[in-house]
Parts: structure tokens; C-alpha cells; sequence
């Protein structure tokens, strides 16, 4: 952590001359910073009409635009958007709207946003677990609810948000395995929480292996399931 210093006005970054407290910013953060992404001229109209929108549609979803909602949104080029911020989008833009580096992916609202009432307090961004090359929990119970929680945003479940449906249903997933130690079926599923497959589309839209099992911190054919692995290479 380091301190950059503006018109007397100190803020507190991080290595990357992120903004370590996104409450912090304000247009003389903004000002100042774009005099070292290669922007001696300072901001203009069009610098600043960008730094807003992005301000914008955080305070209105919680979450930071991608560079190709921004263009979209600002109506502009992506070679446009280059002769702005020279350093980037996230590097340039998304910076000197007071983008916080560990919220880089979900936005630093997600403490606020996705942190259920009944369960306390963590910086998830601190928060490690080991996954296999396809995203999915190598060890059962290294899960947690927070896992979930991250991975459901990464997913297209809408909002990024867990329902009590979608909870049930993760805890019957665990449930079962931590009975039979092998993960149910679609099948199985379904019928145990008399939910048809069109309803389960709907809250796991990325499908029932991608998408449930991999939120309840399991996966179909890895070594802990008595199922065969497709993917593993035949004994010699």
C-alpha cells in the first residue's frame, strides 16, 4: 500500500496505484492520477464523460461495466476509447473512476451486495481455494458458503444472486454426497426437490453440472465420484 498525493489531498493505493477504498474517490483523485496514465494534458469533456458513465453504472447495478458496455453506453470506438485512456480500460478508465484493483472482476460492491444477512462479515477477496482446470473444487470440504456466493456471480444466474431455491437446492447436493459420497443424479435431484427441468434451467441457466454441482463444491466424474471420469487417461 502506498499514498499518492494530489493538490495536498492524500489517497491511499495499492501497488498497482489502485484506489484502496473505493469511498475515497473524488474528481481530484481523478485528476491528479491521469497525469501518470500518459495524459499530461489533463481531462477533457470526453475523459470525463467516460469517468462518469462508469460511475453511474456502478451506483445503478453494483457492479463495474465491461470496456464493451462502456463504448456501447458512451458511443464510442474502441480505438476511440484508446486515444483517451492510453493505459487501458481497466488500467486507464475504470482507474480514474476510483476502480478498486481487488474488485476488479466483481466491483466493490459485492461485500455489500452479496454478503447474506445471517452470515458474518468477509473480504472474500482474501478467500483462496484450489480448483481443477475446468473451475470446479478439487476438495469437497474445502467448500464454504462463500464459494458459492463468488462462483454464482461468474455464472448466469440472474443478478449474480443465490435465492433460497437456488440454497436448497445446493444443500441437497451436498447433503446427498456427504451420505452416499457420491454426487445424485439430474434425476435425483429434481425429484427430491420436485422441481422440473425447466425450473432448474431457469436457476442454474449454465446447466445442472457447470452450474449446481459446481456451486455445491462438487463435480460429476472427478476422483471422488464413484461415476467413471471421462476425462481421465485409461491405467497402463
Amino acid at each position: 500500500m502506498g499514498i499518492f498525493s494530489h493538490k495536498g489531498k492524500d489517497y491511499e493505493i495499492d501497488s498497482g496505484g489502485f484506489l484502496e477504498k473505493f469511498e475515497d474517490w473524488d474528481e481530484n483523485f481523478a485528476e491528479g492520477m491521469a497525469l501518470q496514465l500518459k495524459i499530461p494534458q489533463g481531462l477533457t469533456v470526453e475523459h470525463w464523460d467516460v469517468i462518469h458513465w462508469i460511475r453511474r453504472y456502478f451506483s445503478e447495478k453494483g457492479i463495474w461495466p465491461n470496456v464493451y458496455e462502456t463504448c456501447f453506453g458512451c458511443g464510442l470506438r474502441i480505438g476511440e476509447m484508446r486515444k483517451l485512456f492510453p493505459t487501458g480500460y481497466w488500467r486507464g478508465a475504470c482507474k480514474l473512476a476510483g476502480l478498486i484493483s481487488r474488485g476488479a472482476h466483481l466491483g466493490p460492491a459485492f461485500d455489500l451486495v452479496f454478503q447474506p444477512e445471517n452470515m458474518p462479515f468477509m473480504d472474500v477477496y482474501s478467500k483462496t481455494y484450489e480448483v481443477d482446470v475446468r473451475g470446479f473444487l478439487v476438495n469437497p470440504e474445502d467448500w464454504d458458503e462463500y464459494y458459492a456466493i463468488y462462483g454464482a456471480y461468474g455464472q448466469k444466474i440472474p443478478g449474480g444472486k443465490l435465492t433460497d431455491r437456488h440454497w436448497k437446492i445446493i444443500k441437497f447436493l451436498r447433503d446427498s454426497y456427504r451420505k452416499n459420497k457420491e454426487v445424485p443424479t439430474v434425476y435425483e435431484t429434481c425429484e427430491a426437490n420436485q422441481i422440473d427441468l425447466e425450473e432448474l434451467e431457469k436457476l442454474f441457466p449454465d446447466g445442472y453440472h457447470r452450474g449446481a454441482v459446481k456451486l455445491a463444491g462438487l463435480r460429476i466424474g472427478g476422483p471422488y465420484s464413484k461415476r467413471p471420469n471421462l476425462f481421465s487417461r485409461p491405467p497402463d
